[in-house]
């Protein structure tokens, strides 16, 4: 899929389609990946530099750490194992977490299971991109990851466009939702499905529906572990939330 036939799909999921380009040749920001496949490594930082990032590209978890000693990079892309690590990616993960609360990590892998999804949960990665799903939501991901940081940090836009529904907030600029003036924190898939169930309330949306909004495709299995995941942030909030059912043979709605 070439970039012109994305966009308009890309928008039409509520996500604002910027030129990274430009933007990140002013801001400079830099991206550390961790790919220990070579032709996928030189690749994605050939096309990350394209768009203006600075990549700094590492092969294992030990170079890595070695590269990353004193300047935390902007944002982390993470292959989930790594060589003979299988949980390279992850232990890399709790280590960068544990320097920093609010680095954006975005976990590369070749598939994507439950055990993975929630071993992200444990070291709060940002989001998962799975291998061979189109660069350009990978690049429109990272965009809204910074702008979802600029955020977190307080430079909150007067002209951000918020939709409202009932107690829940979204704020389509960032992509950051919030329950009660509280925010919820979801990773960027979880915010579009939640997105695609909470502005249309009582309509039932299927897996499949719910895998096509978040650019995933994945085992059923696996967007009932994002919308249990998702339930359980809004608990941490309010423990009374039950506004996303799940019905059989339909999928799953917001009442």
């Amino acid at each position: 899929m070439n970039r012109d036939n994305l966009l308009p799909t890309v928008a039409a999921f509520g996500i604002e389609v910027v030129d990274s380009h430009s933007a990140m040749q002013t801001q400079a920001k830099s991206i550390a990946l961790v790919e220990d496949d070579e032709l996928i490594r030189e690749n994605y930082t050939e096309i990350l530099e394209d768009e203006g990032y600075r990549v700094s590209a590492y092969a294992d978890r030990a170079t890595a750490l070695a590269g990353i000693t004193t300047d935390l990079p902007d944002l982390a892309i993470l292959d989930i194992g790594l060589g003979r690590e299988r949980e390279g990616g992850i232990l890399l993960c709790e280590e960068l977490r544990a320097r920093s609360a609010s680095l954006p990590i975005i976990f590369l892998t070749s598939y994507e299971t439950e055990e993975e999804r929630v071993a992200g949960m444990r070291c709060e990665v940002d989001d998962y991109i799975v291998k061979g799903e189109s660069v350009d939501y990978l690049i429109v991901r990272i965009a809204t990851l910074f702008r979802r940081l600029q955020n977190l940090k307080g430079s909150r836009g007067s002209d951000h466009q918020i939709v409202e529904q009932g107690d829940l907030r979204f704020d389509l600029e960032t992509s950051v939702a919030f329950w009660q003036g509280k925010q919820v924190n979801i990773t960027l898939s979880q915010y579009w499905m939640l997105k695609e169930l909470a502005l249309r309330p009582g309509h039932a949306k299927s897996a499949s529906k719910l895998m096509s909004v978040a650019n995933m495709v994945v085992e059923p299995n696996t967007i009932s572990a994002n919308i249990k995941t998702i339930r359980k942030r809004f608990r941490e909030i309010d423990p009374d939330f039950d506004h996303i059912k799940a019905e059989y043979g339909a999928g799953y709605r917001w009442v």
